[in-house]
């Protein structure tokens, strides 16, 4: 996949749309990875000054954003000597069709003693699966019953535990994504690892909370399921974030029943296929 992939064109200060920023949900409108991207990317250049770092995001997708050009609004709303708040809104012909919060807070030292962390952590596919990647591409994916990491969605649609491993689409086409803007993106994919069964994807979320403790380390992040909760057609799911440093983030979405336009693993095949071959999908 070229590296001038991208989900928007800027014009002025309005974000055009390209055609694989549509998600596959509906054709109609913005995919959710490309809204968390931007909404982290604007927030980020906004207000990520002064040695502040991004460590918390949370992203509400509560109207489908249209196809067409989108505004992105921005306004801190604290601002102390070791955290600072802010929010920002898309925008869709002046209507809002989705709002993030984020907390920058200052570094400092490590606070002495020894605290419990989990025992097994994610483990990054080896470099002789996924070399380190020079732009984006389709993700890989693994599954605890598949055993090995492929980028063909079909092979993984089981009942076991989900991972994905990924460089993302650009946000802005031809413009190298930041390391926190790279992590809003990959972790907006908690839906599907959490929310992927044996027969497809049926959950569409309409949130993200992304928690950083480091930015990520180079261009590849793989997203570990930790968990799945569901009931009466709501879903709650969790995931790790990780590079080939280890486990630097958290994220956790929520999601409710679509099951009338379920996404399979064989649609997922085609798409890709289509992307790779050097349509948009």
């Amino acid at each position: 996949m070229s590296d001038m992939y991208g989900y928007f064109d800027t014009v002025g200060d309005r974000f055009a749309p390209r055609p694989i920023a549509a998600s596959q949900w509906s054709s109609e409108q913005v995919v959710g990875p490309a809204l968390c991207g931007l909404l982290a990317r604007e927030l980020e250049r906004a207000h990520g000054t002064d040695g502040f770092v991004p460590v918390r995001l949370t992203v509400d997708m509560f109207k489908p954003a249209p196809m067409r050009e989108l505004t992105v609004a921005t306004q801190r709303v604290r601002d102390g000597r070791r955290i600072r708040l802010a929010d920002a809104t898309v925008l869709a012909d002046g209507t809002p069709a989705a709002r993030a919060s984020v907390v920058f807070l200052q570094p400092s030292q490590q606070p002495p003693g020894v605290i419990w962390r989990r025992e097994q952590q994610p483990v990054p596919p080896s470099l002789d699966v996924a070399p380190l990647s020079h732009g984006p591409d389709a993700p890989l994916w693994r599954s605890d019953a598949s055993g090995e990491w492929s980028r063909v969605p079909s092979e993984h649609e089981d009942a076991s535990r989900k991972r994905s491993w990924q460089n993302p689409v650009r946000v802005v086409a031809g413009e190298a994504l930041s390391p926190f803007v790279r992590a809003a993106m990959a972790g907006e994919q908690t839906s599907m690892v959490t929310n992927w069964s044996d027969a497809g994807v049926g959950f569409i979320n309409t949130d993200l909370t992304m928690a950083l403790s480091r930015m990520p380390i180079g261009e590849d992040i793989g997203l570990e399921a930790d968990n799945h909760l569901s009931e009466r057609g709501i879903a709650v799911g969790s995931a790790t974030l990780f590079d080939r440093h280890g486990a630097f983030g958290t994220c956790m979405i929520t999601a409710v029943a679509n099951a009338a336009r379920q996404i399979t693993a064989n649609h997922l095949d085609g798409v890709i296929a289509g992307r790779a071959s050097g349509g948009v999908g």
